[in-house]
This record gives structure tokens, C-alpha cells and sequence, in this order.
């Protein structure tokens, strides 16, 4: 026997939204966007030297996307994931 419930379309996508709301509070989805430039990727990176963020760009630590010669950008979570993996425990 299936039970078959019925709700309101207002109803319906409130309470979506307050799911998604839910959702993102408890993984603390970011609504920052993807990418950020290179000034903003050094800052959260903590470095100074444009020289040092081509090296983990280089080495495939960072991803990136260059959609001109110059224009380069980084995508934040490639940086938040590199950050983490080289967090040390504490004892």
C-alpha cells in the first residue's frame, strides 16, 4: 500500500528552500564563486609572490583556467583542498 501526499506548489518550493538552506548552513556550502583571480587566490593562499602561485599552478597543485594570455584564474576550491591537504594534526 502507497501513500500519496499532495502539497501546494507555494507550499511545496518553500519548503524546498529551506532545505537547500539547511543543506548548505550544515556543509557550509561557500557562496563565494568558483574562481577568483590571482590576487584573490594569494590572499587565500597566504603567499606574496606571483612567482610562487605559477608553481602550483605549473606543478598541478592548483587548478586553473587562462582564457586569454593573460587572464588567468583559479578555482577556489583547488586552493581550499591544497590548503587542506597539507593541514597537520594537532597532537
Amino acid at each position: 500500500m502507497q501513500n500519496v501526499i499532495c502539497i501546494e506548489s507555494p507550499a511545496f518550493f518553500l519548503m524546498l528552500d529551506e532545505v537547500l538552506e539547511h543543506i548548505s548552513t550544515k556543509f557550509q556550502l561557500s557562496k563565494e564563486p568558483q574562481w577568483v583571480d590571482g590576487e584573490t587566490a594569494m590572499q587565500l593562499l597566504n603567499i606574496r609572490s606571483r612567482t610562487t602561485l605559477q608553481q602550483l599552478r605549473d606543478s598541478g597543485k592548483i587548478r586553473f583556467s587562462q582564457t586569454t594570455r593573460k587572464n588567468i584564474m583559479y578555482d577556489r576550491l583547488s586552493i581550499l583542498a591544497y590548503l587542506e591537504s597539507n593541514a597537520q594534526n594537532t597532537f
